[in-house]
């Protein structure tokens, strides 16, 4: 193989949801007793829109590559890079 980490990879999911986790965890032990609401939304827009641009790099901006890589259509891609101002 080429060593990168591919879709099923065990590393690359373990990797990310771990990161996920850890940063979740550590956001609600900062806010301590503040309410927290909303937090579905923001944790979405926060991991989106980084691997929305990751994605974009990669494929040196063709939407059309990045579409099939995120297992988007390119119409989905497209609002979403909006959404976020990556168009």
């Amino acid at each position: 193989t080429d060593g990168r980490l591919t879709e099923g990879s065990p590393a690359l999911k373990k990797t990310i949801n771990k990161s996920v986790q850890e940063g979740v965890e550590e956001y609600l032990q900062t806010m301590g007793d503040e309410p927290v609401s909303g937090l579905y939304e923001m944790v979405m827009s926060e991991v989106e829109a980084p691997l929305l641009r990751s994605v974009l790099v990669f494929t040196n901006y063709n939407q059309s590559q990045s579409a099939e890589i995120l297992g988007l259509n390119r119409g989905t891609l497209r609002k979403k890079l909006r959404k976020y101002h990556l168009l």
